[in-house]
């Protein structure tokens, strides 16, 4: 389900979220960044003009109608949470945000990886876990799940635009790591070639979230890789722009 506004485009997530919960993911489309990064770019680490990005993130709070700048996080690839609070700042090394009650803004950048987004069924508390192979195996859902603070039966999730299952491609070593975690994992895995695997990370997220707990999951079924007018892919394109997910509770 997309949303324009203007030239820009927005995914809003089609979920059984309270009416309190605003979310939304970016596309590439619309924005100031050239080249390369053309053009919604909200990723400041990736060699990007400064100023671009700076002008590609006001478009997004003043568009969206953001009740603040969101938290941005450097991301590790890792399971580290934190809870968003009025004197959090930037450049914190984790993988997922959480905030209960109005104001922060939880938000994550991916160009391949999976955007997964939390909230419970009450409304009072949203969450956001930045979710590639290395956290998957690294445990992200499950230390975003454990610092959530709502019961696991009232979680609802949905996950956001990643590489699809035609498109990543992986290696029998890792294929062999997620089955060794979750005999499961095995039918999220296709032959590919020689000791090569495509591997559906939409499936490894659902495996580990219904394993701990979680009944409503939605979301899946977007190719970032494939849909190239409409979102940055790092395996397909290398030195490319990010996009952002972002979560938060209106008042």
């Amino acid at each position: 389900m997309g949303n324009k506004l203007h030239q820009y485009e927005w995914v809003k997530p089609n979920w059984s979220a309270p009416e309190n919960v605003v979310c939304f993911s970016t596309t590439r489309r619309g924005g100031a960044s050239q080249g390369k990064f053309a053009s919604f770019n909200l990723g400041a680490h990736v060699a990007d003009n400064a100023q671009h990005v700076k002008t590609n993130r006001e478009i997004l709070v003043r568009e969206l109608q953001l009740p603040s700048e969101p938290i941005w996080l450097e991301q590790q690839h890792g399971k580290q949470i934190i809870k968003l609070t009025s004197t959090r700042t930037n450049n914190i090394q984790a993988d997922a945000a959480y905030v209960t009650g109005p104001g922060g803004v939880c938000a994550v950048l991916t160009a391949d990886c999976l955007p997964v987004l939390f909230c419970d069924r009450e409304g009072g508390s949203v969450a956001a876990a930045h979710v590639g192979w290395r956290g998957l195996l690294n445990g992200v859902l499950e230390s975003t799940l454990k610092a959530f603070p709502v019961e696991v039966d009232k979680v609802v999730c949905w996950l956001g635009p990643a590489i699809g299952p035609s498109k990543f491609e992986v290696g029998g070593e890792l294929k062999q790591a997620f089955v060794n975690k979750d005999l499961r994992h095995e039918a999220a895995f296709q032959p590919s070639q020689a000791d090569k695997f495509l591997a559906n990370i939409y499936q490894l997220a659902k495996n580990i979230l219904t394993t701990n707990g979680v009944d409503a999951i939605f979301g899946g079924g977007y190719c970032t890789y494939t849909e190239k007018e409409r979102f940055f892919s790092y395996r397909r394109d290398g030195a490319t722009g990010r996009m952002a997910t972002v979560i938060w509770l209106k008042s």
